[in-house]
């Protein structure tokens, strides 16, 4: 076996002098001892496993070849979860503005209604409800959410905040705030 998975520091203790971290993914040199550790135990109930295919896994120059399993699981059957850190959810409530932004679901709501946006217009919108009340340059947006090196200028900006204002409609538009000679902001409305 070309690599194998550190499951316990305990195991990486027996394996030899080599240390890893629990959890990684590490070389092993071929005469290196390793821990039998049964692959079944790691496997939800009724699943099976078999060795990938060696051109479906990556080469890395001066290291030796990978070596990756298929699991396979019954039809019907949920693979099981593997426990993590939960993902963060920052979300706008409506206390905050019309719009709600949900980077983990890549989706956009402006009061209850879903939007669809481009992958920049989200971006654009993301990145300016996330600042409200403050001015950002259109090279700031620029080099912000198109990136660093994007090839274009301020009217990019302009025709993207057209397009993002068409699509929160006639009641919203008014959010994305034009600044004359400076660039936008969005300023959701105050409770009355």
């Amino acid at each position: 076996m070309a690599n194998s998975r550190t499951f316990t520091a305990a195991a990486t203790a027996t394996a030899g002098s080599v240390p890893a971290a629990r959890g990684r993914l590490r070389a092993v040199d071929p005469d290196e001892p390793h821990p039998a550790v049964p692959i079944a135990d790691f496997l939800p109930p009724g699943a099976t496993w078999l060795p990938a295919p060696q051109h479906t896994l990556p080469t890395l120059p001066g290291q030796p070849p990978m070596v990756g399993y298929l699991v396979l699981v019954p039809a019907g059957q949920a693979p099981a979860a593997v426990p993590g850190p939960p993902e963060p959810r920052v979300a706008r409530t409506p206390a905050d503005g019309p719009i709600s932004i949900d980077p983990v679901q890549r989706s956009a709501e402006v009061a209850g209604r879903p939007l669809d946006l481009t992958y920049l217009e989200f971006e654009l919108l993301a990145h300016l409800v996330a600042h409200p009340h403050r001015v950002h340059t259109r090279d700031q947006l620029v080099s912000t959410v198109w990136g660093y090196g994007h090839v274009g200028d301020g009217r990019t900006v302009d025709v993207h905040v057209a397009r993002l204002r068409r699509k929160l409609g006639a009641e919203h538009r008014g959010t994305i705030q034009t600044v004359r000679r400076v660039g936008y902001k969005y300023a959701p409305p105050t409770p009355r």
